[in-house]
């Protein structure tokens, strides 16, 4: 029967065990039966090794039963998780390409310098093997998928006044979201770097919400880039209330200004986000440790530079060279990487991106 799923055959005994520690765990609907029935259905329906989260999923999805959600709540979340889903297929096939999410003006027109810019931009990264991501709309975002064509992606937003999808975006590369915080979610996860260009309230959030994520640790380190024009006074004047009325008044340590680049050429932009991965490539927790994935090996030399210029970065220990841990060998993560391991205090970001920026020049 098409569509028919192959359900797993295990035993009783397993699967009742399995339903004790769940209730013990106490992440359950608190039903037995039920939670029986949930656990049947998140075995048959899930790939090795992610059951349990397919079962968590489905334990949220009926305590909201529970819980009596009403239907304003039900629809929230009903919209997100299919947005969420929908985004994570169409990317899926592309994730092994990195990403470049510009953002910027949709008001700004194709005469415009910063419009040249973002199209000039948008064209030299795709050359580099990027991939580009907009918000789909005109202005900037036009730019940058006319200069990426085919390796442009447009992340739409409905909006009341109606945002419409520029010419250079269409098919499966053409999302459409009701919802910003799910839109903002995708435009970050399946990226590798952000570049700003001058915008208005949307591009403002859209530069905060990065920043905040790469000063708190909650995005894989990336280059973040904020670019005009020589002569432009956009970015030139942000930075100064960044600096006059954050730094200054101790809102914000002084390191955080390491968490990005302002410039003034597409050349330099380019070359700011290409060479954020010359060396390195990422980094995953490991229990206390930060395992950072390199594309070659360094130096013993060069570890131990690294390990006296960032010491103070680190809760214990040393900085390391060393083997995928067992952990990223269960995983198959990235096997085929040399690694460094370090004790990270997961709170000076901003020294971690200057350290990443160091790795690169070895």
């Amino acid at each position: 029967m098409a569509g028919a799923v192959n359900f797993i055959p295990f035993s009783k005994a397993r699967l009742w065990y399995k339903i004790i520690v769940i209730m013990l765990k106490k992440y359950s609907t608190g039903h037995a039966e039920l939670d029986k029935q949930l656990c049947e259905l998140a075995d048959r329906l899930s790939e090795p090794g992610n059951a349990e989260l397919m079962r968590q999923i489905l334990t949220t999805a009926v305590k909201l039963y529970f819980d009596k959600a009403n239907q304003a709540d039900l629809k929230l979340i009903n919209i997100s998780l299919k947005e969420i889903r929908h985004a994570f297929r169409t990317f899926s096939p592309h994730r092994g390409t990195r990403k470049v999410t510009i953002w910027g003006s949709s008001r700004i027109v194709p005469n415009d310098p910063v419009y040249k810019m973002a199209h000039e931009f948008s064209k030299r990264i795709v050359k580099e093997g990027f991939m580009v991501i907009t918000g789909g709309g005109g202005g900037v975002m036009e730019a940058g998928n006319r200069g990426a064509g085919e390796r442009g992606f447009g992340v739409n937003i409905e909006l009341p006044m109606e945002q419409v999808p520029n010419i250079y975006v269409k098919g499966e590369k053409l999302l459409h979201f009701h919802y910003f915080f799910t839109r903002k979610l995708i435009f970050v996860k399946e990226s590798d770097a952000t570049v700003l260009f001058p915008g208005g309230f949307g591009t403002n959030d859209e530069a905060f919400e990065v920043l905040t994520l790469c000063q708190t640790g909650k995005s894989m380190p990336r280059p973040v880039v904020f670019i005009e024009p020589k002569g432009g006074t956009f970015w030139k004047k942000w930075m100064k209330f960044v600096r006059d009325e954050m730094l200054n008044k101790r809102f914000i340590p002084k390191d955080d200004f390491k968490l990005f680049a302002y410039v003034n050429t597409v050349e330099e932009a380019v070359d700011y986000v290409v060479q954020f991965y010359r060396v390195y490539h990422s980094v995953r927790f490991v229990g206390p440790k930060l395992m950072i994935r390199l594309n070659k090996a360094l130096s013993e030399k060069d570890v131990k530079r690294l390990d006296r210029k960032f010491g103070d970065i680190l809760l214990e220990g040393d900085i390391c060279a060393c083997d995928a841990t067992p952990e990223e060998i269960k995983d198959k993560d990235r096997l085929d990487l040399p690694r460094l391991s370090l004790k990270f205090n997961k709170r000076d970001y901003g020294r971690l991106y200057e350290m990443i920026r160091d790795i690169n020049r070895l």
